[in-house]
């Protein structure tokens, strides 16, 4: 098949498309590059019907989307997408930079999301689990806010 969206890259073809498409202001607001509009999309939507339809089709050739499923299905990918900007743009700030870069989104995806996107950026950001609470650090904090009560 020879959709623009292909199984495991799918992910990463939208977000090649997000970079080709978006100019990002750290002010907090995003806009289309009008170099870049596509008239498939509607308004600022990253994601087209053409494209879902076509990623379905990958997934099962025999699936077909309801109007109002697929509706809701791209307006979940737009505020998906808005929101990882806006947080992208926000560690921007916090690292003192006028510019977006790679490694804000791929830590709010990594941090937030749990999901990584091989293929961006650098090695630079290590894989982050939460530490484990042990059964002897419970009793120890349960031991300190029992002392601080009193």
């Amino acid at each position: 098949m020879n959709s623009s969206l292909s199984g495991p890259t799918a992910v990463a073809d939208v977000i090649k498309d997000l970079d080709s498409q978006i100019a990002v202001n750290l002010r907090g607001a995003w806009h289309p590059d009008p170099r870049h509009s596509n008239p498939e999309a509607h308004g600022n939507q990253v994601l087209s019907k053409k494209k879902l339809q076509d990623l379905v089709r990958e997934i099962d050739p025999n699936e077909q989307l309801d109007e109002d499923v697929e509706e809701m299905l791209l307006q979940i990918a737009d505020d998906f997408i808005e929101s990882v900007v806006s947080a992208a743009c926000q560690l921007a700030r916090h690292r003192k930079s006028n510019t977006l870069e790679v490694k804000d989104v791929q830590l709010h995806l990594e941090r937030q999301w749990n999901m990584w996107i091989p293929g961006f950026g650098s090695d630079e950001i290590r894989p982050y689990k939460k530490a484990c609470t042990t059964e002897a650090h419970k009793q120890r904090m349960a031991l300190i806010r029992k002392t601080t009560k009193k």
